[in-house]
């Protein structure tokens, strides 16, 4: 009980939450946003948004490449912090530009989960990751 309490954050606790982050965060970006994206190309890609006049299919393609294999890395934990910055464009663009900065309400899932890649990009994987086996 006095733990629960504590003030102070011990490192195997931290590593422990930021796996936990990584591969929550990252998992729910890849099946639910990802893969359905990549499933689902041919259907989506006349239709999809190209606020970067690239031409829809490459702007599916660069939402795809972040969604799906930038998550992948990222719940893998390498190249995490590289990994985290498709994540992040790729949310800023879609709370911005898609949802015009309706942070509050349908852009909600998108500025949530680019908070969550930013603060990755901060911290780094944690302990408990590829890039940390790497680093040895």
């Amino acid at each position: 009980m006095k733990k629960l309490f504590s003030t102070r954050v011990s490192e195997n606790a931290l590593a422990f939450a930021l796996l936990l982050l990584r591969v929550g965060v990252g998992s729910l970006m890849l099946v639910q946003h990802g893969f359905d994206k990549l499933t689902h190309f041919a259907q989506k890609a006349p239709r999809f948004a190209d606020p970067f006049h690239i031409g829809s299919t490459t702007s599916l393609s660069l939402v795809i490449f972040a969604e799906f294999f930038c998550a992948a890395f990222v719940i893998i934990g390498l190249f995490t912090r590289l990994a985290c910055i498709p994540l992040v464009i790729a949310m800023s663009v879609a709370l911005f530009s898609a949802h015009k900065g309706d942070f509050f309400g349908r852009g909600e899932a998108a500025g949530l989960f680019m908070i969550v890649f930013l603060a990755l990009l901060f911290t780094g994987p944690g302990k408990i990751s590829l890039d940390r086996l790497i680093a040895k």
